[in-house]
């Protein structure tokens, strides 16, 4: 799929002040399980039916990709997709580069996985993605013997040469990443031998239940985890549940003002996504957890919210990994808690779609908020109103969210630019929030 050759059109939300949220909220199925669904769908021995599949943009460049590479993918209603796989040797190279947009979880993942099924393939991105690092993969996919190359500052494109055999590995992660762990995985599903990934704290871990779904061994012991090479996936029914990392805009948005009253339902409550509440909960946040069931191999629950003062806190530094992508929306929070919150092992947020803490901590202070950026974290002294004003999101979907939801702590109007991406993610966000209270608009113009 090549990259359109048309810039895609300047959005930008337009916030006025608001007080509360309330009502129900659904927000849309889960990105990363919708983009393991169609990887191990496609790879997988029959037919593989999803449902609360996510319709945005990053999990339709996995979609395509894999059509692209001759797999059959049929779509059904809304959320609905169907994937005839027959096994990882009937994928076949693209004729042309694989096209990603802004998805470093689909790169990362399909690198392993091409890596693994020796398939030839060059996987590109948007100007962001293209940016960011993958020497935390392609070192050890080297280890195992794989040939995977980039531009000379270990950025994207990724080219991957096909037909090369790759060993098991024992490898330790100097960091705490659940895209580095999954790449290793899916490729040591196609090495011979034992492949085992350490890593340094709990990350989230879809690739190990979604594997055992589609009835591949997967062995985890403490923080590791190991499979054997040489299995083969047996297509599968998938539940999506809702994204937990899209309800993190609203669970801060509601937590953070006093008179909110907020559900959010069917949403996944995997222990290790689970940061976001738990932090929030330290802050003094009334949540309530309510139908706790299990779908597709995922714990799935209901979230009541009850809006209160929040407090300022040291965040623990075990829950930063269980809540990485959620840290724009919680330095929200921060802002509107009382006191001083600190926010210390969280420099893998400078490597995300943007630096999301000089985003954050540049917008934030546009908006009159006293916040410090760190090496690995911030300083936020909260508990006063923000003035208003103009944020600039860098074109990443979270923190666009985040400035959006700033609106309910804020005595003006706000101004948040370069929100395209936002569909990347949360397709209908703006709809959604103005449904539960905030008062935004959308507006349009060619870049």
């Amino acid at each position: 799929m090549k990259e359109s050759d048309q810039s895609p059109p300047t959005v930008a939300f337009r916030l006025e002040p608001a007080e509360r949220l309330s009502g129900a909220v659904r927000v849309p199925g889960d990105k990363s399980m919708s983009h393991r669904s169609i990887m191990f769908g496609a790879i997988a021995d029959g037919v593989t039916e999803v449902s609360g599949f996510l319709e945005g943009e990053d999990s339709l460049h996995t979609l395509d990709a894999f059509r692209s590479m001759g797999v059959r993918i049929e779509r059904g209603g809304p959320g609905n997709v169907t994937i005839h796989g027959r096994g990882p040797d009937a994928l076949t190279a693209s004729g042309e580069a694989i096209y990603l947009g802004n998805s470093g979880t689909g790169m990362r993942l399909l690198t392993g996985l091409l890596a693994g099924a020796g398939v030839a393939a060059t996987l590109t991105g948007d100007e962001s993605l293209n940016g960011r690092p993958m020497r935390r993969i392609v070192e050890p996919l080297a280890g195992m013997g794989a040939q995977v190359s980039t531009r000379e500052d270990g950025t994207p494109p990724l080219v991957i040469t096909g037909g090369v055999p790759l060993v098991g590995t024992d490898y330790t992660c100097p960091i705490a990443s659940a895209q580095v762990k999954s790449c290793l995985l899916l490729a040591g599903l196609g090495a011979r031998g034992r492949t085992t990934v350490r890593e340094p704290g709990v990350t989230r871990d879809h690739t190990e239940r979604m594997l055992r779904g589609f009835g591949v061994e997967v062995q985890v012991d403490g923080l590791d985890a190991s499979l054997e090479g040489g299995q083969r996936l047996r297509g599968a029914r998938v539940e999506v549940p809702g994204d937990i990392s899209s309800a993190a805009f609203f669970l801060v948005g509601a937590a953070m003002t006093p008179g909110s009253t907020l559900d959010l339902q069917n949403v996944g409550i995997n222990p290790s996504r689970t940061g976001v509440v738990e932090i929030l909960r330290l802050m003094g946040a009334t949540i309530t957890v309510t139908g706790e069931r299990e779908s597709g191999g995922e714990p799935v629950a209901d979230l009541h919210v009850e809006g209160t003062t929040l407090a300022g806190i040291e965040v623990p530094e075990r829950l930063v990994s269980l809540a990485i992508d959620e840290f724009p929306a919680l330095f929200v929070a921060a802002c509107a808690a009382r006191g001083r919150t600190v926010v210390t092992g969280a420099a893998e947020l400078r490597v995300k779609e943007t630096d999301r803490i000089a985003v954050m901590v540049d917008g934030l202070s546009a908006l009159g908020a006293d916040i410090e950026g760190t090496p690995d974290g911030a300083v936020i002294c909260g508990g006063t109103r923000l003035r208003g004003g103009t944020a600039n999101s860098r074109g990443d979907h979270r923190t666009a969210m985040a400035f959006a939801m700033a609106s309910l702590i804020a005595d003006h109007p706000i101004t948040v630019l370069d929100c395209a991406n936002v569909d990347t993610s949360f397709p209908g966000f703006a709809a959604t929030a103005s449904e539960s209270g905030l008062r935004i608009e959308v507006e349009q113009a060619p870049s």
